[in-house]
């Protein structure tokens, strides 16, 4: 709430000023709906705006006298327009007005990626760097990968395993050079590869992360095992652990058995004998930490360099949903629409800074490009009805707006309620 609070609130003070900048009254500046209360409201005496907040969070509104906006009030258009209503600004003004709301959130953009850049910097890992390699989905595998593949480079270039985009760069390739078993094989990949894994809904691969022991617990079978801080698990009775799950999964089904385990420490390799405890645990703690196990490349900005990194990230986070737009309107595209529920899951449990604000960013992307869409109601809607005036030099009546808007309104609302719909068919039937 507080992530869409901060975008709404932003989105509508770009309104707000053009609106003020080109000398139209704001008559209501609100967070949220109020239709037929408000949870807080304060009128200025200066400007004679009501600023409050509204009971329904679905959005928010700046609405100017002169206008026919979300409240679907109409006007009287046989009345004289006066100097400060909306309708009485040429086009040009009128169009830099409903184009500022987009263009704040894509601002805000910038200003939270380049923020980013700057307190924490940027982490970088060559994909080749991976030496547990990848686990794949069943569709990653039909197209020909394997667990335990290394991603060498997609279309000649090199991948950085933490980027948000390495995963798109590998589906949306011709070809994939992978390592597999020291040998490096190519993949080509199907030109319905996204839509094969929005179908089969498990994702595409996963990095896989070593059994390295961080710690052991007093004790508990690693103890007596003589196992060590440090220690990386090569293999569990002869099978080869690239991932810890694997080790984990040995360990949960057969805890009443002794197991031979071969372990890397310090560039050697011993054997060593356990059985873990009734619980399938052997008492130990593993490393997670990536930066600790890859040969991760940190990367720190100063205050002038952040900037055009912030922007650089902005851009490609908008190019890369614009291009996923395409998906929406296929069968798969369309299954994997989400509403409140899927941004909510976007989130951690406990508050973490990175996390929250490298998705209020992306969000704010998402929120200026669905805006610009050509849909009544949205800022697009009256962004393509200025557009015609001002090529026709014929301006679209108010009733039209009014009837269109209410069209809009009806669209947005079964949209919110299928995609909201498949939020909880998804968390009913767990799929």
């Amino acid at each position: 709430m507080l992530s869409l609070s901060i975008l709404v609130a932003f989105h509508e003070l770009g309104h707000f000023l053009a609106a003020r900048l080109f000398g139209v009254r704001v008559d209501r500046f609100f967070l949220f709906f109020d239709w037929g209360r408000a949870l807080f409201k304060y009128r200025s005496k200066r400007s004679g705006t009501v600023y409050g907040i509204g009971w329904l969070p679905f959005g928010g509104y700046c609405s100017m006298a002169g206008m026919v906006d979300e409240r679907f009030l109409e006007l009287d258009e046989k009345s004289t327009p006066q100097p400060y209503e909306f309708r009485a600004k040429p086009a040009w003004q009128r169009l830099i007005i409903m184009i500022a709301g987009i263009v704040f959130n894509l601002l805000l953009a910038i200003v939270i990626y380049s923020g980013i850049a700057l307190h924490w910097g940027d982490t970088r890992l060559s994909s080749a760097q991976i030496s547990s390699g990848m686990s794949f989905s069943p569709s990653a595998q039909k197209a020909g990968f394997r667990d335990n593949d290394i991603i060498l480079s997609a279309d000649g270039k090199m991948l950085d395993a933490l980027s948000n985009d390495f995963i798109r760069e590998v589906i949306s390739a011709r070809e994939v050079v992978v390592l597999r078993k020291g040998q490096e094989q190519t993949i080509l990949m199907p030109q319905d590869m996204m839509q094969q894994i929005m179908a089969e809904g498990m994702g595409f691969m996963g990095i896989q992360i070593p059994f390295i022991v961080d710690s052991v617990i007093a004790n508990t079978p690693a103890e007596r095992a003589g196992l060590q801080g440090g220690d990386r698990l090569l293999a569990v009775d002869s099978i080869p652990v690239m991932d810890a799950t694997d080790a984990q999964i040995i360990f949960r089904e057969q805890q009443t058995e002794l197991h031979t385990l071969l372990l890397l420490r310090s560039g050697d390799t011993i054997t060593t004998t356990i059985q873990p405890d009734t619980t399938g645990r052997i008492g130990v703690q593993l490393l997670s930490d990536i930066h600790k196990i890859y040969p991760t490349e940190e990367i720190k900005y100063s205050i002038f360099e952040s900037i055009p990194a912030g922007c650089r990230r902005a851009i490609n986070t908008l190019k890369s949903y614009v291009g996923d737009m395409k998906y929406v309107f296929t069968k798969e595209g369309a299954q994997q629409m989400g509403g409140f529920i899927s941004i909510g899951k976007l989130f951690d449990h406990t508050f973490d800074g990175y996390r929250f604000w490298s998705i209020t960013a992306l969000l704010s992307v998402v929120l200026a490009f669905m805006n610009f869409l050509p849909i009544p109601m949205l800022d697009g809607g009256y962004i393509l009805f200025t557009i015609w005036e001002i090529i026709t030099r014929r301006r679209v009546s108010d009733k039209m707006l009014l009837k269109a808007n209410k069209i809009g309104f009806v669209l947005l609302l079964l949209l919110l309620l299928y995609a909201n719909g498949n939020d909880f068919f998804r968390t009913l039937f767990h799929f």
